[in-house]
């Protein structure tokens, strides 16, 4: 298979995708976050050879609580889990850390679950405090990586 084809997207292309992985038996509007429209924000997707989104990710412009230079947090990511160990989920999170370090950030972060632990750490994210609960979605980690400057 060749690597997955992303493309930056508005985020009404990635809202399906994410509603049902992230936000199963929500409403849709579930899925929408506060900030997907905002300015700096941006939206990617991988399509397979049909087209499809096959997995999403949002970046925000967002410091994170403690003192760091300028990073982007990512939220949103998902992968369609008939196609889970194909490379979706890296290809979208790669073309992310790129694009967040073209414009500029020097980290990356996020809120993590539990469970994609392995995957983040096998990506280069280190585990920043302890474990938390967000309520009705579980257990979750604070995950950073430093990004090369451009």
């Amino acid at each position: 298979m060749n690597a997955p084809r992303t493309a930056l997207v508005p985020v009404a292309e990635i809202l399906p995708l994410r509603h049902a992985v992230l936000r199963p038996g929500l409403p849709p509007g579930a899925a929408a976050f506060p900030g997907d429209s905002a300015p700096g924000t941006f939206h990617v997707a991988a399509y397979d050879e049909a087209g499809a989104v096959r997995a999403c990710v949002s970046f925000f412009p967002e410091q994170p609580s403690w003192d760091a230079p300028a990073a982007y947090r990512f939220r949103g990511m998902a992968s369609d889990p008939a196609v889970r160990g194909r490379g979706y989920g890296v290809a979208v999170l790669r073309a992310g850390l790129a694009e967040a370090a073209a414009r500029g950030a020097g980290l990356v972060w996020c809120n993590g679950r539990t469970g994609a632990r392995g995957f983040y750490e096998h990506h280069g994210f280190t585990v920043v405090g302890e474990e938390f609960d967000v309520p009705g979605v579980g257990p979750h980690f604070v995950f950073t990586a430093k990004l090369p400057a451009p």
